[in-house]
Formats: C-alpha cells, structure tokens, sequence
C-alpha cells in the first residue's frame, strides 16, 4: 500500500487487496488444481468453454440466465475493470467510499474517476439524486460520464444497499445513458441470507448492466487470480464484449489452466465448495459482528457488517485521543491502529474517502491468525469467539479501541 508522498500524504495511488477468509484451501479446490499442474496449454482469452458454461450456471442459480457467448473470465475482477474502462471510454462514476481498485483503473487510462456520495443507510450504491447532480456538474464541466460502476453488498462499508435505493440510482442512471458495472464479488457472503434482500442491478436493467465477480470473495483463494463478466444482451454488448476482449488480448490477460480448473469447479458448487462457503460466512458474521460491538462499545461510529469479512469504522468521536497520539488524518490513522491492533487497518483515503475523516476498514481473518488447525478448528468449533486464539485477538482489539475511547474521556472538560 503505497503514497506518492510519505511525507506530505500525497494522493493515494494502490489501494489494500481484498479482505481475505484467512482460512485453510478447500482441499478439494486443492485436489483439482493439482490434477489440472500438467496443463501446459494456456485457456483462450476471455476463458475456455468449460469455464463459461460453468459462469453462466452460477448465474442461473441466482436468475440472472446469460450465454456463455456473452461471458468473459479473466485473472482478477481488476483486469476485467480495466478493459470495460477501456471499452466505454468516457469518464467513471464511483460511489464514495468504494472499493480501492476501482478508482486506479479509470486513473492509468487517464479518465477521471468522480465520487459520488452514497446515503447514510449503506455504502456501495450512490445517492440517486447526488448521482444526478454529480453527472450535470461534469458535463457542465465538459466532461463525458459513461460508466458507473456500484456493488450491492459492499467493500469497504460491509453494507447490503435495500433494493428501494437500488431501483432509485438505477433509474438515475438509465435516464442519463448511463452502462452499469455491478461488482457482485460478495454476493454470496450475506451474513443472514433469511434477512437480507440482495437486488442485482442486472435484474432491473438487463442491457445496460455488467456483472463482474471476483471468486476470491467466496470461492477461490486470492493468490488463485480469477474473475468473470456477464454481458448483457443485445448487439451494443456483443460490441461491447469483443472491445473487452480486444483489451484483454493486449493484455494477455488469461487465467492459468489450473486456476480456470479450480474456478469452474468452484464455480459448480458441488457440496464441498457449498459447505466451505456456509462455514466461513457464518464465523466472518460472528467475528465482524465482536469487532463491531468493540468499535462502537468504545465510541467510534460503525454500520452492521452485513457482508463480507470486514467492517468500516469512523473515528470521528475519538479526535480528542487520536489528536493526543498525534493523529490527524487518515494516513496517520492507518499507521497509528497498524501497529497497535498488529493487522492492517487501511484509512478511508484508500477508499475515496477524505483524507481529512478518520476512518478505517478493518478485516476480520486477522482475528483468527493462528496455525493451519487453529484456523481450521474455527470453521468447525460451534462458539468459534472462545477459542483461546480469538478471544486474544478480540480481546486486544477491545483495549485498544476502550483505550482511546478512555483517552477521550479524560480529555473532555469537566461539567
């Protein structure tokens, strides 16, 4: 994670990866990569048969039905963004905060990347009317907004957007000519499924909208590069999907024959692959739902997590201590908790937001580190928060959020 200017806090260029389970690999996933280790060949850009067919029925289980024709795979869901970047040409639309590879993208192509502000109820998905209002001002600027990109369960606020603000900013956005990224990568890690409504803008908007899905939210390991496109239909994005794969081309943006193995197995969900995502889902709740009760418990401002394995955290109550520990921004912020949580803890800056507001995302695999049985051992232990490794973990995240939170308080004038 790096800053043009350490000194001076410059403009941040490379956000944090994504938020990871911590957790062993599936030895099944494991199982095929292996199998698949003597493919020497490499997958077709935009990714083999097997692999689309096996996207396209991943989509059909959640009724959002696609041809494989209009599928393209590709090493991470970056790689994709930067070539439908590339494609629409144009100026990028993101919400504020969002996620910290989006923006970087628009960046390396030269196009400007304008943030809009999001509600206070989640993140993710744009305020309708500041998305209307964002669009007139950059084409009064001269600009040429053709691209917005939003996601429904959210890195970095951990929200779910209810699908009332959904229709609202998608609507905005088909009245302003508007193509749609929808980035589904945590889709499939909702907290309470049973309680939690999760709307595809492709299901409102079926030809103006693309999905992009990064497996390393649910299915894949990070360090095993896949992500996959599903186009709309209609002839604009036929064009639209050769331009991307004309980008990936140049690229050669292909995924290894043993990961594209592992994907569509992944992708398939046989039981093993469903079993695991159960698992993990529910300890990432239960450890995101303790690390937020100590955050807020100590002062700072949080949303519920409601996907993901992380949470968004506003320190905004706590300046008096933070200003004491010579914090004044984010940057400082994210050095300052760094070292004393021992884990990362990315400032909001990384995710659009102002490098003045002290937030950070905290991730909740740092709450299980440990040995390989000792991550192991939470995905089976049925109270994963007593075993002792994460009751320590949980446990200093507490003091050091009461801490600042006691700080704080002596700070105050006495009534």
């Amino acid at each position: 994670m790096l800053r043009t200017d350490p000194e001076g806090h410059g403009p941040v260029r490379f956000g944090p990866p994504l938020p990871e389970d911590g957790l062993p690999v599936l030895p099944e996933l494991s199982a095929v990569l292996a199998a698949a280790a003597s493919r020497g060949g490499q997958e077709p850009v935009g990714g083999g048969p097997a692999l689309r067919e096996a996207a396209c029925g991943y989509w059909a289980r959640r009724g959002l039905h696609c041809d494989p024709g209009r599928v393209a795979a590709a090493p991470g869901a970056p790689a994709l963004l930067l070539a439908l970047t590339a494609a629409l040409g144009g100026d990028v639309l993101v919400p504020r905060p969002c996620a910290a590879w989006w923006a970087p993208y628009a960046r390396l192509l030269g196009r400007p990347a304008f943030h809009v502000p999001t509600p206070p109820e989640s993140g993710g998905v744009p305020d309708p009317y500041a998305l209307l209002e964002t669009v007139r001002r950059v084409r009064a600027e001269g600009g040429d907004p053709r691209l917005l990109v939003l996601s429904v369960a959210d890195d970095p606020t951990a929200t779910v957007a209810p699908p009332e603000l959904l229709h609202e900013t998608v609507e905005a956005a088909q009245g302003e000519g508007l193509h749609l990224v929808s980035d589904e990568t945590w889709r499939d890690t909702l907290h309470d499924p049973h309680d939690t409504v999760l709307l595809s803008p492709a299901e409102m908007l079926p030809d103006r909208v693309t999905v992009v899905s990064d497996l390393a939210g649910a299915l894949l390991p990070p360090g095993w590069p896949a992500a996959v496109a599903r186009f709309p239909a209609g002839d604009d994005a036929y064009g639209l999907h050769a331009r991307v794969l004309d980008v990936l081309t140049a690229l050669d943006g292909r995924v290894a024959a043993p990961v594209a193995a592992a994907a569509g197995y992944a992708l398939a969900e046989p039981e093993p692959v469903t079993a695991r995502v159960r698992a993990a889902v529910r300890l990432h709740a239960h450890l995101a739902a303790a690390a937020h009760a100590a955050v807020v418990a100590a002062g700072a401002l949080a949303r519920p997590p409601r996907s993901g394995r992380h949470l968004y955290a506003d320190l905004s109550p706590l300046r008096p201590a933070l200003a004491a520990h010579g914090v004044g921004d984010a940057q400082e912020l994210e050095d300052f908790l760094g070292a004393r949580l021992g884990m990362p803890a990315p400032g909001g800056h990384r995710f659009g937001d102002g490098l003045e507001a002290p937030r950070v995302r905290l991730s909740t695999a740092a709450l299980m580190a440990g040995s390989d049985s000792e991550r192991a051992e939470c995905l089976t232990s049925p109270t994963p928060l007593e075993l002792p490794h994460v009751q320590r973990a949980l446990i200093h995240l507490q003091s050091v959020f009461d801490d600042l939170r006691d700080d704080a308080q002596r700070g105050e004038p006495q009534r």
